[in-house]
């Protein structure tokens, strides 16, 4: 059976942590490693995770010496994976039991090396309020959308070879996925709602100068496209989004 590495940053979640590690141990497909990296100077929430994790020995915890941001701190984890397969998940979203098994044997029987999922938006409280459904997307399509979730992803991890994600405080996973289509891999979409991805008011994901910011660097640095260009996709990405 083929070994899944989940990699997993955490800076300041300890309210939400726990569920999110119950979720990835609660899967029916049990062949995994889950890498956690602690990004936090502050070393309180610490002995609260070594607590959780101790249960369970398919868990690592690495520790960054200094705050490395959510990119940095999934390449470190990616340097260590062990998995033919990688998944991503953040310290806040929740997974389904069946999550990991069904989209493997998907991707398996389908010979596909990208998936995501559809998956709920959540507030604070776990009640939805928005959903996201996941199609088939090529580069083309990204370079005008964003529509993958994190954390419903599973990739092969040959396919990133000496891709991994830049040092953005936002769309650090946008860039790669904008990478990894431009080589031609396909994101295969599963309809199924498999992931809860929480929307918190006060996270780096829900600041939209930062978005902004980072949306045209996206463009700009990591595309290398034209200034009038990033600007022209950055309306169009903006605009997309305002429509979800």
């Amino acid at each position: 059976m083929d070994l899944v590495s989940i990699i997993l940053p955490y800076y300041k979640k300890k309210n939400f942590i726990l569920k999110t590690i119950n979720s990835v141990v609660s899967q029916k497909f049990k062949n995994f490693e889950l890498i956690i990296i602690y990004d936090d100077t502050d070393k309180s929430d610490l002995k609260y995770l070594l607590e959780i994790c101790k249960k369970d020995k398919r868990i690592k915890i690495l520790i960054n010496k200094t705050n490395q941001g959510a990119g940095n701190s999934r390449n470190k984890g990616l340097k260590v994976a062990k998995g033919k397969y990688i998944a991503f998940i953040d310290a806040d979203d929740i997974w389904h039991p069946n999550k990991i098994k069904f989209q493997l044997n998907f991707m398996k029987k389908n010979k596909f090396n990208i998936t995501h999922t559809s998956y709920y938006v959540t507030n604070s409280k776990s009640e939805i309020i928005g959903k996201r459904i996941a199609n088939n997307l090529t580069y083309n399509d990204l370079v005008k959308s964003c529509d993958i979730g994190l954390s419903t992803v599973i990739l092969k991890k040959k396919i990133l070879k000496k891709n991994f994600f830049v040092n953005l405080k936002t769309k650090e996973d946008y860039v790669l996925w904008l990478r990894l289509a431009k080589k031609g891999h396909k994101f295969y979409g599963i309809k199924k709602y498999f992931t809860r991805w929480m929307s918190l008011k006060n996270s780096l994901s829900s600041s939209t100068l930062q978005k902004l910011i980072d949306g045209y660097k996206v463009y700009r640095v990591y595309l290398n496209k034209t200034i009038v260009l990033s600007l022209y996709h950055l309306f169009i990405l903006s605009f997309n989004f305002l429509k979800k």
